[in-house]
């Protein structure tokens, strides 16, 4: 066994290789991961010529010292496994796009988990038929290949440049089906070591546990790992580090502890980081994070393929028969026969059934070459090799086949893909993004071209010299004019296209306001949603969907009717503030995103789709501002000094990073030095600490505050008040807040401080405002609410208990003949006007259109219907 310094020499000069072999590959026109793959079966020939006897090892100067320490460098599935698989499968879990991958997250599960299974069924009875081995054997065997490698799939795929959705196709299945082989893999190879029968079932339920398992443990983890960050923002190598215990963490705690797989926690806990990382760390912090991760994958992807690949000189150096290639030749037509019937069986009926979209043929045929095997399936043979549990010959069987798979993969499948992709043109644009392109050169060429004559001028650069630079780049805009005048496009699929094109751009927007400090990060975190929102809605129903998710973005979500029902049923205002001030928040930055997008859209978008497409995204984005102001207006009625705070903080954040790019300028120009910046940048530092809180919305719950505003109160003296307000109870209610409903026990009068409400009984119907009240006709005749309430504004009312009101009434005469007289005339209204609505309310109380009367006649706002 080598020592530490002999590691690290060997992980050095494998590194250094690794570098190397980046460049000449690129000239070779070869995935990497090929050539890896050769370095690492020529070191594992070294390592047999350094386990040689003593004269008989061939002397090759520092070959032959290298052989020697490859040699005595012992390689285990468990260092494979342990060491290096959770930074690769965390890292390219980390750089998938989790929201694209959603949208064909059933073609990714399915051929994730039953593809798997499917294979591993196929090969092993197909080996059972030609082999003299065991079924057990044979499926052990098929749940080894079954996995498809992320070093060499996602290596590859990149490499290559392949379409992105048919990469996150790829990448995904490859991330996610490791998992599913190494619980089956676990399985058989349990079966084989201990000798015991086991069921269908049983070993079904070892296999869904040990795969949902982890997803719940690496979707637990992520997530209390997101909340363990809050206090650590800008803290960019504190957070990465915790990402790092993450992957660490999870994978150990699931395989050692829960017996669950920690391939798949892996993998949960790093697409739960990669979706919610870019809006809960600043943009830096997840630049930092994504390059240190970037770096690890490399190391880890390198190192993990040329120790597996020094695997196969040993496997089959071991009793290699003519029957070998045989069972190879089997194996290479079954695997890939199961792989073909998920792809070209499987995907179209999902399709059908409107679980997945469509794939087509040629993604099809790439995704079925692209099933590279590599390290994994070396490393599940490897731990079959190790176990002395089982005999010589299935050792020897397991370990050729598996070698000889993934060399079959590597030297065939691998070195034509690029070819394959070429031949079916997917590395080319389609002709939507080739006349997209065109059209987004000839704007960006026709800035250039004005710069450029800018550039000329201002450094003084004659004519003559400019003259050959502007006519090339004019020859290029006249050529991309030309080619981009044609759009192969419908009009609706050119509105999706701008909508999908608006959507990114709204996600970027919100992003660089975040990123300038300028939002906090919770209303980040639900803005960012609603464009996800947006552009799903986009995406699958063009303007339909774009406009219904837009309404439901405005709509009150579940935490603010949680907070909502806290208040009314135990009166805890504090979160409710807290979320009636994020809506305030995400109005105000949604009005400022939408007008930046009008600007957008005229100067982008307009150039590349026409006036008439433009102008209907133009229609869409005016709704959606003035729906926006609306809201907006209805929560200033309630709180008008509070958004003045909020645009004060809004642009004193903004002056904040404005000043911090002035000063970086400035030191980058050399106009201060480092000294005079640190300086500078200490205060505002210390300015941005006391912008980081949020200004305290005061909710104006005060009782006593709230019964001044009735008239009818106004001859009491302060006495009564103080009285009075012992008796009543605040309450806000949020606009299309149920009151209560009809049949419910009237226990409680209402009283309407502000706002406006909407009574409805059968088919009458009034609106109630500032002054008024309602609910005392159940209490005054004993019986159940004979209408529903539902709060049509941000309501602040004063609220009566029914034993409190009855006493209330003995205590005010006047008061009571005032409520009672109200009483009678409502109940005759409702007999008298049916089929009305009518309206009392002032249109300041409203927070959106006012009513307005309908029907003949109207009633006095004394004879405003029943309760």
């Amino acid at each position: 066994m080598p020592d530490v310094a002999q590691i690290l020499l060997l992980v050095g000069i494998l590194l250094l290789i690794h570098s190397l072999v980046q460049p000449l590959a690129a000239r070779l026109r070869l995935p990497s991961t090929v050539l890896l793959a050769a370095i690492g079966v020529g070191l594992g020939v070294l390592a047999l010529l350094g386990e040689a006897p003593d004269g008989e090892m061939p002397q090759m100067g520092p070959l032959t010292q290298l052989a020697l320490l490859v040699a005595e460098f012992e390689i285990s599935s468990q260092t494979i496994f342990t060491i290096f698989l959770p930074i690769l499968l965390f890292q390219t879990g980390l750089t998938i796009d989790v929201r694209r991958m959603l949208d064909d997250f059933a073609p990714v599960l399915v051929m994730a988990v039953v593809a798997v299974v499917v294979c591993t069924l196929t090969v092993g009875v197909a080996l059972w038929g030609v082999s003299e081995e065991a079924l057990v054997v044979c499926l052990l065997l098929g749940a080894i290949i079954a996995t498809t490698d992320p070093v060499a799939v996602v290596g590859i795929f990149r490499e290559v440049g392949a379409p992105r959705r048919l990469s996150i196709l790829v990448e995904g299945e490859s991330v996610f089906n490791d998992a599913a082989a190494i619980a089956l893999f676990a399985v058989f190879l349990g079966v084989l070591v201990t000798g015991r029968d086991l069921s269908w079932s049983e070993a079904g339920w070892l296999f869904l546990k040990g795969f949902f398992g982890g997803a719940l443990l690496g979707l637990a983890a992520a997530r209390l790992l997101v909340v363990a960050m809050a206090p650590l923002r800008r803290q960019p190598l504190a957070e990465t580090s915790l990402t790092l215990a993450l992957a660490y963490l999870v994978f150990v705690i699931g395989e050692r502890y829960l017996e669950v797989s920690g391939v798949v926690a892996v993998v949960t806990a790093a697409l739960v980081i990669a979706s919610t990382g870019r809006a809960r760390l600043t943009p830096d912090s997840w630049a930092q994070l994504e390059g240190v991760w970037n770096q690890l994958g490399f190391w880890a992807a390198s190192l993990i393929f040329i120790f597996a690949s020094m695997l196969i000189p040993r496997f089959l150096s071991e009793s290699l028969e003519w029957a070998d290639a045989l069972y190879l030749l089997v194996l290479v037509l079954a695997a890939h026969a199961a792989r073909a019937v998920m792809i070209f069986g499987v995907l179209p009926l999902l399709s059908a059934c409107g679980l997945a979209e469509r794939v087509s043929n040629a993604y099809k045929a790439v995704i079925l070459w692209g099933g590279l095997r590599g390290a994994v399936t070396l490393a599940l043979a490897l731990g079959v090799t190790e176990s002395v549990f089982l005999s010589d010959q299935v050792k020897s069987f397991v370990a050729a086949q598996a070698t000889g798979f993934v060399l079959f993969t590597l030297l065939v499948n691998a070195t034509t893909l690029r070819w394959l992709i070429g031949a079916l043109r997917l590395d080319r644009l389609s002709g939507v993004d080739q006349a997209l392109r065109n059209r987004t050169i000839s704007l960006a060429l026709s800035n250039i071209l004005e710069r450029v004559e800018e550039t000329a001028a201002s450094h003084g650069i004659s004519r003559p010299v400019a003259r050959p630079v502007v006519d090339g780049y004019l020859a290029r805009l006249e050529e991309a004019r030309r080619d981009g005048t044609e759009m192969p496009l419908t009009a609706t699929e050119q509105l999706r296209l701008g909508l999908l094109i608006l959507t990114n751009r709204e996600e970027e927007l919100y992003l660089q306001h975040f990123g300038s400090r300028t939002v906090s990060r919770r209303t980040a975190v639900g803005l960012l949603a609603k464009a996800g929102r947006l552009r799903d809605g986009a995406k699958t129903a063009g303007r339909i969907g774009y406009l219904k998710a837009a309404r439901d973005s405005g709509r009150f979500r579940l935490w603010f009717r949680v907070a909502s029902q806290l208040h009314r049923r135990f009166g805890i205002d504090h979160l409710l503030a807290v979320r009636l001030a994020d809506r305030f928040e995400t109005l105000l930055i949604s009005r400022m995103v939408l007008n930046e997008l009008m600007g957008f859209n005229a100067a982008k978008l307009e150039p590349m789709l026409g006036s008439h497409v433009t102008g209907e995204l133009k229609t869409m984005l005016t709704l959606r501002l003035e729906t926006c102001q609306q809201a907006l207006d209805a929560l200033r009625l309630q709180y008008p000094d509070y958004e003045r705070r909020l645009e004060e903080q809004f642009l004193r954040r903004a002056a904040l990073r404005l000043e911090e790019q002035e000063y970086v300028t400035l030191l980058k120009e050399s106009v201060i030095s480092p000294d005079i910046f640190q300086d500078l940048s200490r205060r505002l530092r210390a300015d941005a600490l006391t912008l980081r809180v949020r200004p305290k919305l005061d909710m104006e719950l005060s009782t006593e505050a709230l019964i001044r505003r009735f008239p009818m109160f106004d001859d009491l003296d302060e006495a009564e008040l103080r009285e009075l307000s012992d008796l009543f109870s605040p309450r806000f209610a949020h606009p299309d807040e149920r009151l209560f409903t009809v049949g419910d026990r009237g226990d409680e009068m209402y009283f309407i401080a502000s706002g406006a409400v909407e009574v409805r009984q059968e088919d009458w119907v009034v609106r109630l405002g500032r002054g008024d009240f309602f609910g005392e006709l159940a209490i005054l005749l004993g019986r159940r609410r004979s209408a529903t309430v539902t709060a049509i504004a941000y309501c602040h009312l004063l609220v009566l208990p029914g034993r409190d009101f009855r006493r209330f009434l003995r205590n005010h005469p006047d008061l009571r003949a005032r409520i009672r007289e109200i009483a009678e005339a409502r109940r005759l209204a409702a007999i008298r006007y049916p089929g009305r609505l009518v309206s009392a309310v002032a249109p300041d109380d409203l927070t959106r259109a006012p009513a307005t009367e309908t029907d003949a006649g109207s009633t006095r706002r004394d004879d405003a219907g029943p309760d």
